[in-house]
């Protein structure tokens, strides 16, 4: 089997195509780039083969997925980059971005030995866990790349109520194989996004996934998709090398050669010796047929490889437009600031690396004496890996010049106006927790006008259906420029589209994942221009599984924000097991970050709602997500208690995760039931007390505050424990039964309270059209499975 040629055997290429010409400043980057390489792959080897690994666990790292965007990331950093741009960088080359910042002194050498240690440098990127600056976290697939359009959503959008958020350009850079996320393309097609200039995709596009080249990633076809979204499309193919080959005698032969090949057969050529890369190059084409034109066209190519030496063939076939300075400063420099731009910048996986071009080399690592190979090539001494540049040299000199470019004055923080607690007045009459969400959010802006102008909401075509239609009214929707309202005089149009920069409400296209990715972008802004904003997210519940990830993401990265799932549960009866959210609460109850409500009343809501606004847009701040319902109840059940004292305490235990809302003289059982089946357990309650039983009821509203008191009551954590003692006190400690409308599971916990005996009621299948009183007695949330079981507890 024939492996690539040693590039330290090779001699220099031949003068005219060789590099040895390039102007100093071409030369300047050169260095920097091979230095770029030697860290981020020396960072790596220390992680797996010379740190202490006492446990032998695989430590990981990517050296060919980083080596393939060395390259891009040094033209950009180092010759285009603003203080005012933010950059996304694939996940597999957080080694490069951490090399980068090390020589740009924004990271100590200490942390060099540190990659995927604990304490140390993250395995992806991390805004809120890597020691040196990182614009934005990745990690998953497809989520990192999409969060610069939400970026650029978010400072437009404090730039025009706020301003402080300055210009400047928003990078993603892509590995090709992301592009097969949805995600990515439900976010290119999302009509706003053709209005964002500042966007800018640089595709890394080498070809191979983790297993394999893939032989059929046609790039004409993923740059029609582009085109067709309104981007701007470049493509960086070929170096100057390729370029001045075809340019000679034979040239486009060999162009015509080269392209039509599939990304497999070209791969192949990176791991041949210079004859065996001749003869394939001139040789019969597996794609074209034995015609005497493809004779002719063997012919051309081998007059024109008898004219180069085997150092320039090796370095040209892999002189591809990603891995060349100038094409790609070229590229950089014809962006387009009216639309967004993505730029296909052609690479080889692991290039300069002893591993390049190898289908397997994913996860590959150079061995020790592949590392020392590399050291001598570009310079670096493997028994001193972090040694800086030469203090004065060209290099260092120009480190610190690109340091001071880019450094950025940190943002001056605003503080969000005191959220105030309660209203002051009490429900009447029957409502839902979904219509108070709207009532609530209306009477934040004429109460608390100085809050109120710092929330934004955003949903997904389903503003009118989630009774946001009020507030929309009020404050309109936010959009680049003023746009008509062609129905404004329309006496039969209820909900007023009026569209400008000062509106308050964003409405993205149909897909979950653009909303919470640019929830979590706007619940940064705080930590990114020092402007807090209060994002509040609304989406039909049954999707919010769809837009777990990217929120949760959106989370780890520090973006604080309100997601609402409305409406909720097999409480919307006729809508049907498709939109019955049957898991959802469990959500609520083990995301990190995230404090979760199901209130019963529209009360709790207010309470709930204002309380989570509270914690949004500082640094010690967190998300809240609300599960709410469309089931009408009669708030007159609430029991709000009349003197003001009573009444704060029943705030404060609602906002805490539970109230009691009835007690009973003599209780043998009690009823924890959450959100809208509190009516049938007031009822059952009152059936019980017929039959001599006394029942207390209690109303959890935040299962996992509730969780995270009892772990802390074992020793586990510090939350408070007092609601616990509030809601559950030991004197009234009988059997429990829990009744949720989701899983059973979300409330089971509470029988460790006190370790007695309990049953759980909940829906565990997927269910079916009907009636809330048929879909209640099908999944056992009616009154009747509530008595029945406190009766099997009692007996």
């Amino acid at each position: 089997m024939n492996h690539r040629a040693d590039l330290a055997a090779l001699p220099a290429p031949t003068a005219g195509l060789a590099e040895l010409s390039e102007p100093a400043d071409l030369a300047v980057l050169r260095e920097i780039e091979q230095r770029v390489l030697w860290l981020s792959t020396a960072m790596i080897d220390h992680a797996n083969r010379v740190r202490p690994n006492p446990s032998g666990l695989k430590v990981g790292g990517h050296q060919a997925s980083s080596a393939s965007m060395v390259s891009i990331m040094t033209a950009l950093w180092f010759s285009s980059l603003t203080a005012d741009d933010r950059v996304s960088v694939k996940p597999h080359a957080s080694p490069v971005l951490h090399a980068i910042n090390h020589l740009l002194g924004e990271l100590d050498a200490s942390y060099l030995t540190t990659l995927r240690a604990f304490g140390g440098l993250q395995s992806y990127p991390s805004r809120t866990k890597d020691p040196d600056p990182a614009d934005y976290s990745t990690g998953s697939v497809g989520i990192g790349a999409t969060a610069p359009i939400w970026g650029a959503l978010a400072r437009r959008y404090v730039e025009a109520h706020f301003g402080g958020a300055g210009t400047g350009r928003q990078y993603s850079l892509v590995g090709d194989a992301e592009l097969d996320e949805g995600a990515c393309w439900e976010a290119i097609l999302d009509p706003q996004v053709a209005e964002l200039g500042e966007v800018v995709w640089i595709v890394d596009f080498n070809r191979q996934s983790l297993d394999r080249v893939v032989p059929n990633m046609g790039g004409t076809r993923l740059q029609g998709m582009f085109a067709a979204a309104g981007w701007q499309v470049l493509t960086v193919k070929y170096g100057r090398l390729l370029e001045e080959l075809f340019n000679r005698p034979g040239g486009e032969a060999l162009r015509a050669r080269i392209d039509r090949m599939s990304n497999p057969e070209y791969q192949r050529l990176l791991r041949c010796g210079p004859a065996e890369l001749r003869a394939r190059l001139s040789g019969a084409s597996p794609s074209v047929p034995g015609t005497a034109a493809a004779e002719q066209e063997a012919e051309s190519i081998a007059r024109l490889l008898d004219g180069v030496d085997d150092a320039t063939l090796h370095a040209a076939i892999r002189n591809l437009g990603g891995h060349d300075l100038t094409a790609l400063r070229q590229a950089f420099d014809a962006i387009d600031d009216t639309r967004p731009t993505v730029i296909f910048a052609y690479t080889v996986k692991g290039h300069g690396l002893a591993t390049e071009g190898h289908p397997q080399n994913h996860s590959s690592l150079l061995t020790a004496d592949q590392l020392r190979a590399l050291a001598a090539r570009v310079g670096a001494d493997p028994d001193d890996p972090w040694a800086p540049f030469p203090e004065g040299g060209r290099a260092a000199l120009r480190c610190a010049d690109t340091a001071r470019r880019l450094r950025r004055t940190p943002p001056v923080p605003e503080s969000v106006p005191d959220v105030p607690a309660d209203f002051g007045r009490t429900p009447h009459g029957t409502a839902t927790t979904q219509a108070a969400l709207g009532r609530t959010l209306f009477d934040l802006s004429r109460q608390a006008p100085g809050v109120g102008r710092r929330v934004v909401t955003v949903s997904p075509d389903v503003t009118s259906s989630t009774n946001l239609g009020g507030w929309l009214n009020k404050v309109g929707v936010w959009a680049t420029a003023e746009r008509p309202d062609w129905f404004d005089d329309d006496a039969e149009t209820i909900l007023h589209w009026r569209e400008g920069p000062t509106g308050q409400h964003i409405e993205l296209g149909i897909a979950e994942t653009n909303l919470v990715g640019l929830l979590g972008e706007l619940g940064a802004t705080w930590s990114r221009w020092g402007r807090p904003l209060l994002p509040i997210g609304v989406l039909y519940d049954p999707f919010v599984e769809r837009a777990l990830e990217p929120w949760s993401f959106g989370i780890y990265a520090g973006g604080q924000s309100i997601l609402v799932g409305t409406p909720s549960g097999v409480s919307l009866g006729p809508e049907g097991g498709a939109h019955q959210s049957i898991k959802t609460p469990s959500i609520g109850l083990e995301q990190p970050g995230c404090t979760s409500y199901e209130p019963a009343f529209a009360i709790d809501l207010e309470w709930c709602l204002l309380a989570a606004l509270a914690r949004l847009g500082r640094p010690d701040g967190r998300s809240a997500y609300l599960r709410l319902s469309t089931r009408p109840v009669d708030q007159g059940l609430a029991g709000v208690p009349a003197d003001p004292a009573a009444r704060e305490l029943r705030r404060r235990q609602v906002v805490a995760g539970a109230y009691p809302l009835r007690r009973h003289d003599r209780p043998a059982v009690t009823i924890a039931a959450m959100g809208a089946v509190v009516t049938e357990a007031l009822a059952a309650a009152d059936r019980l007390a017929g039959l001599g039983i006394g029942a207390d009821v209690v109303v959890p509203t935040s299962p996992g505050l509730l969780f995270e008191g009892l772990r802390s009551r074992g020793g586990h954590g510090d939350a408070p424990t007092w609601i616990l003692d509030s809601v559950f006190p030991t004197r009234r400690a009988t059997p429990l039964v829990t009744v949720v409308d989701g899983h059973p599971h979300t409330l089971a916990f509470l029988a460790g309270v006190h370790q007695v005996p309990a049953t759980h009621l909940g829906v565990t299948r997927f269910g079916q059209s009907g009636s809330i009183e048929d879909v209640y007695r099908h999944h056992g949330l009616d009154a009747d499975a509530i008595v029945a079981a406190c009766l099997d507890l009692v007996d």
